[in-house]
């Protein structure tokens, strides 16, 4: 129970920085739409740095044995959520944002500072397994929800920067490469902002939409409760009955880091995306925003139950 009441401390932490973006918003020294160069600097310089750093660790079979596992499982999870996306949109009527929210969720700018906090930076690059299939999705699957587009060219997928972060990043490990001390040291300086980042320009757009335009919408409930409780359950379910943890050694740390990555709240990235591609960025920030501060008590609750079971 001691890493559930840590991480519910974390992601207080984290929750009172999408506070302060909303007051910068309410006090008027920015506006809403100020987040948008925000979300571009987030999307192509804080990302990249953060996802070329996760993999600037030691090289060893047990560590490699251990992303193995972790790919798998990131794997198969995207695979489940691609598919619980569709029956739910189905079922419940759901619209691309809404879709896109139950599907995926905050594991970079969450993950990865509650993993390191939690467990210690040499455990941070289990959770880049999940980083790095979400972020191939971002890319395709999501881009293609939030545009409305059937596909995305292949081409732009691969020569994305966030890709292109991810090929030199595992590039740089399976080749046992260390980056100069200065290099790393910027890259690492960076990635270290993706959580703060993210929550302030989360904030900066909760505080366009109406308090009460909040509270009162059932939708956004609905959401909330697939993203944080339905879907957690249901793959929890998954690594119970598959025994991922018996794989390797450290298997349990190494699901569980995995897992978090999926009871996340909805990603901050769809909000920066509608802001982008100038989609329904309100809805996305107001899920976002509910799933948030929603979490504090959802996701401790479900690490204590894979703890348990």
């Amino acid at each position: 129970m001691d890493i559930a009441l840590l991480l519910a401390d974390k992601i207080l932490q984290l929750t009172l920085m999408v506070l302060l973006g909303y007051v910068i918003v309410k006090t008027k020294l920015l506006t809403s739409e100020q987040s948008y160069p925000i979300s571009i600097i987030g999307l192509y310089i804080i990302s990249p740095a953060m996802l070329i750093t996760a993999f600037q660790v030691d090289y060893t079979t047990e560590t490699l044995n251990g992303l193995y596992l972790a790919f798998v499982i990131s794997i198969i999870f995207s695979a489940l959520l691609i598919l619980l996306g569709w029956i739910l949109k189905k079922s419940a009527k759901l619209d691309n944002i809404e879709q896109a929210t139950t599907i995926y969720s905050n594991s970079g700018n969450l993950i990865i500072p509650i993993v390191a906090s939690l467990l210690g930076p040499e455990w941070v690059i289990y959770s880049t397994a999940f980083i790095v299939v979400q972020s191939v999705l971002f890319w395709s699957h999501l881009r293609a929800l939030i545009c409305g587009k059937g596909s995305v060219p292949l081409r732009k997928i691969i020569l994305n920067i966030n890709i292109l972060a991810i090929i030199v990043g595992m590039a740089l490990f399976l080749l046992h490469i260390k980056l100069p001390t200065t290099i790393a040291s910027t890259l690492s300086g960076l990635g270290n902002m993706i959580g703060p980042l993210s929550m302030l320009v989360a904030g900066m757009l909760i505080a366009a939409i109406p308090f009460k335009e909040i509270i009162t919408d059932k939708r956004i409930y609905l959401i909330t409760f697939l993203r944080l409780i339905f879907i957690p359950l249901i793959l929890l379910g998954v690594i119970k009955l598959c025994g991922f943890e018996n794989w390797v050694i450290n298997g349990e740390t190494i699901v569980m880091i995995t897992f978090l990555a999926t009871i996340s709240p909805s990603a901050a990235t769809i909000t920066q995306m509608a802001v982008a591609y100038g989609q329904d960025a309100k809805k996305a920030s107001a899920i976002y925003g509910v799933t948030t501060l929603l979490c504090v008590f959802t996701m401790p609750i479900i690490i204590w139950l894979y703890q348990i079971t």
